[in-house]
């Protein structure tokens, strides 16, 4: 059985982590998408906000499911039996970082490949930064968010901001 993990902050999730996910799951027959606590980054949201998100945005993908994890990467990977992580890339910066991780983890476990998947190109742009700060605003997150969480998204912006509809 190939089981692969997809892991991130994922704080939110966004059209560009869903595309990615759709593309890479049917690969394999268990796909984890896993969101890492990471308070070094201080996410917006709660680990509970995010993987409720998550849960929504794959709801119905065959395969697919979300745990979260707080540990090394490799030590996740470990525990679930994943021998593969699936990182989505957006551009070259993306890789820099992504490159050096994947040799870190291949160091912890020779047994773990990193696989990387390109963005499709209408996501190139769309980070969860991007998305934290034209919601903070006020602005429209269309087409930047998974439809099916949009609205759902702008109502816990709009909570943790105070913004008004």
């Amino acid at each position: 059985m190939a089981i692969a993990v997809c892991p991130g902050t994922f704080d939110p999730v966004t059209s560009g982590h869903l595309d990615v996910i759709k593309r890479a799951a049917p690969f394999f027959d268990r796909f984890i998408v896993a969101v890492a606590e990471n308070p070094v980054k201080k996410p917006l949201f709660t680990l509970q906000e995010r993987v409720y998100l998550l849960k929504k945005a794959t709801q119905g993908l065959k395969g697919v499911e979300v745990a979260s994890f707080d540990t090394l990467l490799v030590e996740f990977a470990r525990k679930v039996g994943a021998r593969a992580i699936v990182k989505g890339l957006r551009a070259i910066s993306d890789f820099e970082y992504e490159f050096q991780m994947a040799q870190i983890n291949q160091a912890l476990d020779q047994g773990i490949e990193t696989f990387f998947v390109m963005a499709s190109s209408e996501y190139t742009f769309i980070s969860s930064s991007a998305v934290r700060e034209v919601a903070s605003y006020g602005g429209s997150i269309k087409g930047l968010v998974p439809d099916c969480i949009e609205e759902e998204l702008t109502r816990m912006f709009r909570e943790k901001f105070g913004l008004k509809a």
